[in-house]
């Protein structure tokens, strides 16, 4: 993996008015030789005097060439130089600078970026169809990895984001059956850490570092999303008639246990079984229990 590692550059102020004063001793003294094979008698022009406008035009052009050395950075924002196919570091000072005219300088930004992935259809640990989405909060930060250990970082980020989604999404059921049992709708803040440590594994080889990975969408998919309803309106009455019943066991056994403290009325097993059934009846039915007068005996 290419090691990034810092380029020093020249203030462009400080080089910007040099270059200035040289174009104009240039120009100057190409024109005082011009001035001066113009004047010649005869029309012959000494060779000097050729030989000094030559040169004063290439150094002209030099001036010129240097000049292309100037660049700017923005907060948050880096520049690779490349000289010629080497990598000769990596500027991330903001501001006016000024470089070897023929480094190639590939700007990057280092701001931190967001993107939401497509809603990807994915079967989760017990094989359901799910739509799933996250957003993904990065940012580069290793330059030289980001454009010499891949091809597109960018594109590599996307790719990458949508693989590990659909690797997490299958490592969990979308709802747990069990108390303990991580899911996807029900542990939302530990799938989302898990996600985030896998797309750091696998961006770490772009120098791109994952600041947040989220869960931004999560639904059954549409061919079974009735019968999941249906699943999930079954288990939620289950679960309701499982505690009803066992805080009408709980009433039963306090009344019991309340009428033999204060000795109100001293009932047999039968007595008690009866006593049991008609409060059971009471406290789980669906409707309004309708009192019966019994005008016998229980022994009749």
């Amino acid at each position: 993996m290419t090691v990034e590692f810092s380029r020093k550059t020249l203030s462009g102020w400080a080089v910007l008015p040099v270059l200035l004063l040289l174009k104009v001793a240039a120009g100057y003294v190409f024109y005082g030789f011009a001035r001066a094979a113009s004047q010649t008698p005869h029309g012959v022009v000494p060779v000097a005097d050729i030989w000094g406008m030559v040169l004063t035009g290439l150094a002209f052009l030099v001036l010129l060439v240097l000049a292309c050395g100037f660049f700017t950075l923005q907060p948050n924002e880096a520049a690779v130089l490349l000289l010629f196919g080497d990598y000769k570091g990596t500027v991330r000072v903001p501001g006016f600078h000024w470089a070897n005219p023929f480094y190639r300088k590939i700007k990057i930004s280092l701001r931190t970026r967001n993107f939401n992935t497509d809603t990807l259809k994915v079967n989760d640990q017990r094989g359901n169809p799910t739509e799933i989405a996250a957003v993904v909060v990065w940012r580069v930060q290793n330059t030289a990895e980001a454009v010499f250990d891949v091809d597109d970082y960018q594109h590599y980020v996307k790719i990458q984001s949508e693989a590990a989604l659909r690797h997490v999404a299958s490592r969990y059921p979308y709802d747990s059956t069990a108390e303990h049992e991580l899911s996807l709708r029900g542990s939302m803040d530990e799938v989302s850490h898990t996600l985030q440590a896998e797309l750091e594994e696998r961006l770490k080889k772009a120098g791109v570092m994952v600041e947040e990975a989220r869960l931004s969408h999560l639904a059954y998919a549409p061919e079974i999303a009735g019968a999941m309803l249906r699943r999930q309106q079954a288990e939620a009455i289950v679960a309701a008639r499982f505690r009803i019943v066992e805080g009408a066991v709980g009433m039963v056994e306090a009344a019991l246990e309340h009428l033999e403290r204060k000795k109100t009325v001293q009932l047999d097993d039968e007595r008690k079984a009866a006593m049991v059934s008609n409060l059971l009846v009471v406290l789980c039915g669906e409707q309004a229990a309708q009192p019966v007068v019994n005008t016998g005996t229980l022994y009749a």
